[in-house]
């Protein structure tokens, strides 16, 4: 008998019980009141599924809030509105705080085997427009999106293609959509759960108006052309970004609607009427009726948090910050807690192995040179000088957390040792050395690497000049080059950069069911293999093949995990990989397990004291539910100086 997983409607996150939806009668959320007093919206019971999620997260800081009231965050840029998205973490399927997928916009979702995936979706279900979301949706993403070439001329997500083949997709009903393959894919739940979601439905009911199949292409054309797009699919594809919150009229799931339309300074963000989720006590969530972000230049977002300008914010702080936003806090009314991250290294390097010069290129891809560079680094004097001693100096590969963790990985060219860097860069053959001790490239141009930030803030910038002293004595010349992200990825993107830092592995807390995509060149946001990953996305159509030997075994034992049957082969996949990281020194880890100031006003509750930050998985506040923070009129007291570990 085929293993059959069904993962139950009215579990609440956080806790193994389960209520009846209707345990308690719902309550009128206030801000909605007099809207509908004046049938501007259905009464409570009528916008709600008939089977809304309970949520009611196990934490010891956490109790049922009031509605209402507004909070306020700071991003750096206009484009992080789509942060939102992250935040409000509304998902079909979901990770929970102890990362186990559990049902959110679905009701329930049938498993079988990995390979055939029945979803059920909430009857009386709503998009924020008071629409139904029904299977058509699906139908309307599945047939009219993701396999129309003018709208998605590389097809559909490379995640739904397994060995080669597409998903069978059908809509037994207006409540069930079912995805089968022919043989396993264990990354579609993942990717339904991400931060930045495979997302498979679309409003059909408000796209359609702009689609060729369902209106007059010259009509379309004429509209596409009043909006400054080339045509139709161009002018549908701008309207339909579901994750960026750039298009006030497109209708969501999430627990709050975006208002404003860029450009702005300010976005404003409304509690969606028909959010699918209630508190025990039958109040409909959001909690908070509205969510400013306020545009800021990221270098000041911590002056400005300092400030008391945000109520919650971890977003452009760094553990640097911790000591004045402590102090800050008692003129402002906040408080600054700790959390921890879970990515492989705080701090990366990233040498580009599809850099265009042709001589760079050839160092970057000689395994002596990154040995030699990650032996050069002096990771314990990072450590103390930027970090106050308290991370973690190694390589980046998963955390101790991990069931897939192995001490002689994170140890891997680690160790301080200038004589064996100098000795393997003497034997690439880098012996010339110009007047001021610096290596000489096989083309006679000095050995000097140009490492590019996003320049946000300014530790990146603090751990590049120390690793500037210790490169310097092995013959190496390192620059600092910050500038803005978009600028800063398509440099990378384009080959023209030699090096960046970024963060390291986004999940150190993998478990063998987690992809382990991130290890291979799949994805273009690879910055040690860019290219190769275009070339992955494209299906060859743009970028440039793989052609090293250890990056090709990555690729098939990625392809080879999506296929794999049981978690002991799984685990060895993933520690294949790793072995391999490990060996090729493909990025350069500096330190790891540094700290997340997050800032909580006094008046927010429900806002966990002990958290981990982390992108994916955990969308960053996103697993917290932040749908169920509420602001409290009387402020809590300001608590003792946290330890710092």
């Amino acid at each position: 008998m085929k293993a059959c997983v069904r993962l139950a409607a009215f579990v609440l996150i956080g806790l193994a019980l389960a209520v009846p939806a209707r345990a308690v009668p719902y309550q009128e959320t206030p801000w909605l009141a007099d809207d509908v007093t004046a049938s501007r919206f259905p009464p409570i019971d009528k916008r709600l599924p008939e089977v809304p999620l309970v949520v009611t997260p196990k934490r010891p800081e956490w109790a049922p809030g009031k509605p209402g009231g507004e909070l306020k965050m700071l991003i750096g840029r206009s484009q992080d509105v789509r942060m939102m998205t992250v935040y409000g973490y509304s998902r079909l399927v979901g990770f929970d705080t102890d990362l186990r997928l559990k049902p959110d916009i679905l009701q329930s979702i049938d498993n079988d085997g990995d390979r055939v995936f029945t979803m059920h979706l909430r009857a009386g279900h709503r998009w924020s427009d008071g629409k139904p979301f029904t299977s058509e949706d699906f139908r309307y993403y599945w047939e009219d999106v993701a396999n129309n070439k003018e709208l998605s001329p590389s097809g559909p997500p490379k995640v739904l293609f397994m060995g080669g083949k597409l998903p069978e997709v059908s809509y037994p009903d207006a409540l069930t959509v079912r995805y089968a393959w022919t043989s396993p894919n264990p990354g579609f739940l993942p990717a339904l759960a991400g931060p930045v979601p495979l997302v498979i439905y679309r409003p059909a009911h408000y796209l359609k108006n702009f689609h060729a199949r369902y209106s007059e292409r010259e009509v379309l054309a004429r509209t596409a052309r009043a909006a400054n797009a080339r045509n139709w699919a161009q002018f549908h594809n701008r309207l339909d970004n579901m994750t960026r919150n750039d298009n006030p009229d497109l209708p969501t799931l999430d627990p709050w609607v975006v208002r404003t339309r860029a450009p702005s300074e300010r976005f404003v963000f409304e509690r969606n009427p028909y959010f699918h989720r209630i508190d025990a006590e039958g109040r409909q969530l959001p909690y908070i009726d509205r969510v400013i972000l306020n545009v800021a230049d990221g270098k000041i977002l911590a002056a400005k948090t300092g400030a008391g300008e945000s109520d919650l914010q971890a977003r452009g702080l760094s553990f640097a910050n911790y000591t004045f936003l402590r102090q800050a806090g008692k003129r402002n009314e906040f408080n600054t807690v700790l959390w921890d991250t879970a990515k492989g290294a705080q701090v990366a390097l990233y040498p580009n192995l599809n850099v265009n010069d042709p001589v760079w290129r050839a160092l970057m891809r000689d395994v002596r040179f990154r040995r030699a560079l990650s032996l050069a680094i002096n990771r314990h004097e990072v450590n103390q000088v930027v970090y106050f001693g308290l991370a973690v100096e190694g390589a980046n590969t998963v955390l101790p957390g991990s069931p897939l963790y192995q001490p002689e990985l994170r140890s891997a060219w680690h160790t301080f040792d200038l004589r064996e860097a100098n000795r393997l860069l003497d034997e690439i053959g880098l012996t010339r050395r110009d007047a001021r001790g610096v290596r000489l490239m096989p083309d006679g141009r000095p050995l000097e690497i140009v490492v590019e930030t996003a320049g946000e803030d300014t530790e990146q910038v603090d751990v590049l000049e120390l690793i500037h002293d210790s490169w310097m004595r092995a013959g190496i010349k390192l620059y600092s080059r910050p500038q803005q992200r978009e600028i800063f990825r398509n440099r990378v993107f384009a080959g023209e950069t030699k090096m960046s830092v970024w963060f390291g592995l986004e999940n150190g807390l993998a478990t063998p069911d987690f992809s382990p995509e991130e290890l291979a060149p799949v994805n273009q946001q690879g910055l040690q293999w860019p290219k190769w990953g275009q070339y992955f996305e494209t299906g060859g159509t743009s970028g440039e093949p793989v052609d090293m030997a250890p990056a090709r075994e990555l690729m098939a034992l990625n392809e080879e995990w999506r296929t794999a049957a049981g978690e002991a082969r799984r685990t060895e996949i993933w520690k294949r990989m790793l072995q391999i990281h490990a060996d090729e020194v493909y990025t350069i880890g500096i330190v790891a397990n540094v700290r997340q100031p997050v800032v909580i006003s006094n008046r927010l509750r429900n806002v966990p004291q002990k958290g981990v930050y982390n992108w994916d998985p955990g969308a960053l506040f996103g697993i917290y539910h932040m749908d169920t923070f509420w602001f409290d009129d009387k402020p809590l007291p300001r608590t003792a100086a946290a330890p710092a570990r």
